[in-house]
């Protein structure tokens, strides 16, 4: 009888923490493999506000620890993915009634000075009525500006997993675990792909949960735990208008019930509100924004802005289920958004790791602290390394994007300018390989600057199977696409997997 493969660390779960981890892991010399049940990056981690920040707001809950991690992070992400990272300057108007304005110049110093920043320029105090024109109403005539940074999520998360792939990482995508059990010292895992209903069996010497909102399924199902995990689910949603504003920063507006909400510039045309927080009992598969979140961040928004913001002017919307810490916070908002590393097993049963919490600014730092749980049960190979180490795509200067794009204009002049910057904040240095320099051809164009070569490349080298995973992870470009458009895309992905 065949024996099955043997992983020294088995990771479930294809979102930012579990892709994070199998780079990182992958990289020090473990064999790694992973699996995702659906997409990558179809649950959480596509389903953010889209930021690399140090989380202003939970200074007020004195998570000092948290908030430094995190600034730290920032430009170090920027460094290594500086296609999917960009920084963005935030502006912050005062709001008489709410936090007085000392207690915001405080925060604002801290939030400055904790995180060892380098290169993001520091706050200054500003002028709305003389800086940025009048998408505000007249009421707010100063606040401030400070600086935190944008990315790509779902394209951080295929990064992450298309690098442990080059290191040598297994990647099962679409592949459901569905059984675990403790054969001694080791971890007998079934495996299920989803499109196919075929089983395999794959063993382990460690298992790293990194789930999120699914952490209880795997716990209980898979693994028949007994058990209550200390999880906490927090739904978020958010909305996309037309473009509120021309300038290119983005808002961070004080609510009257204590929580913030941003408005930041989203895909050339649009603009991204969120986000709320809300107690979620249900199938985190199921999660769907309700009429009353719609209704509070349009009402939110519109307390600022001079445009009213209403839900018949919604494009787009989606949400996503946080898989917090349950440190017994009363309201969803205070719940801590640290991540929590528990192990399982001892010394006559092999090890699990369950992951909870956590933000995608910190999702390196988690990789690497999860590291030194592995480590103690199976070794030390190699130290960190994944902080200096540019991610598929990011190996140019940080702060030259601009000379990257005009590098592709060169390379790809038939294509329009708005798709030049599209392939350079998608794909990065990488854009080259991709078209081959410019020498193949485009093949079908299916619109909006999506041509034949580009969705080979989405099918061949990063798991996309369909138009959606396409559209809405892989790129935004389902904002822009007609049904008809889509249908077309669909069959196209639908006859070259047939192939495979």
């Amino acid at each position: 009888m065949e024996q099955p493969v043997h992983y020294e660390i088995f990771i479930i779960g294809g979102g930012v923490n579990g892709c994070g981890l199998a780079r990182d892991a992958s990289g020090r010399g473990f064999k790694v493999g992973l699996a995702e049940m659906d997409d990558l990056a179809s649950g959480t981690s596509s389903a953010s506000t889209k930021l690399i920040h140090g989380g202003l707001r939970y200074l007020e809950q004195y998570a000092f620890r948290l908030v430094r991690e995190a600034l730290m992070e920032r430009e170090v992400i920027w460094r290594i993915a500086p296609h999917l990272v960009q920084p963005l300057k935030f502006l912050l108007p005062y709001h008489k009634g709410l936090r007085p304005a000392w207690m915001l110049r405080i925060g604002l110093f801290l939030y400055d000075h904790i995180g060892g920043r380098k290169e993001l320029p520091k706050t200054k105090v500003i002028n709305f009525r003389e800086q940025y024109g009048t998408p505000l109403k007249s009421t707010y005539k100063k606040g401030f500006e400070y600086s935190d940074a944008r990315v790509d999520d779902a394209r951080l998360v295929v990064a992450n997993a298309r690098a442990a792939l080059q290191l040598g990482a297994d990647i099962f995508v679409r592949t459901k675990v569905t059984d675990i059990r403790a054969d001694g010292k080791v971890w007998r895992i079934t495996l299920e792909e989803q499109r196919t209903g075929n089983t395999r069996t794959v063993s382990a010497s460690y298992i790293a949960n990194m789930t999120g909102p699914w952490i209880n399924h795997i716990l209980h199902d898979a693994l028949a735990f007994k058990g209550h995990p200390p999880v906490r689910l927090v739904k978020g949603s958010h909305i996309v208008v037309p473009k509120l504003y021309d300038h290119d920063r983005a808002y961070i507006f004080q609510n009257r019930d204590g929580r913030i909400i941003f408005a930041i510039p989203y895909q050339q045309d649009f603009t991204l509100l969120g986000t709320t927080d809300q107690d979620y009992k249900g199938d985190p598969a199921a999660v769907h924004i309700s009429e009353e979140e719609t209704r509070y961040i349009c009402g939110a928004a519109s307390e600022y802005f001079v445009c009213k913001i209403t839900p018949e002017m919604v494009v787009w919307s989606y949400s996503g289920v946080r898989p917090l810490y349950d440190d017994g916070a009363s309201k969803a908002q205070e719940a801590t958004r640290d991540y929590v590393l528990k192990e399982m097993g001892d010394a006559t049963t092999p090890p699990m790791l369950n992951a909870y919490g956590g933000k995608i600014t910190t999702y390196r730092k988690l990789s690497e602290d999860a590291m030194g749980f592995i480590e103690k049960r199976l070794g030390a190979r190699k130290p960190a390394w994944t902080g200096t180490v540019a991610l598929p795509g990011g190996d140019f200067p940080h702060n030259d994007l601009d000379g990257l794009i005009e590098a592709i204009k060169t390379k790809l002049p038939n294509l329009d300018s708005r798709t030049h910057r599209r392939l350079a904040l998608a794909y990065g240095a990488e854009t080259f390989t991709i078209f081959d320099q410019g020498k193949k051809p485009l093949g079908k164009n299916f619109g909006h600057g999506l041509y034949e070569i580009e969705v080979n490349w989405l099918i061949d080298e990063e798991w996309a199977e369909n138009a959606n995973d396409i559209l809405w992870r892989r790129s935004k470009l389902g904002l822009y696409f007609t049904e008809d458009e889509k249908a077309v895309l669909d069959e196209f992905v639908g006859s070259r997997m047939a192939e495979k």
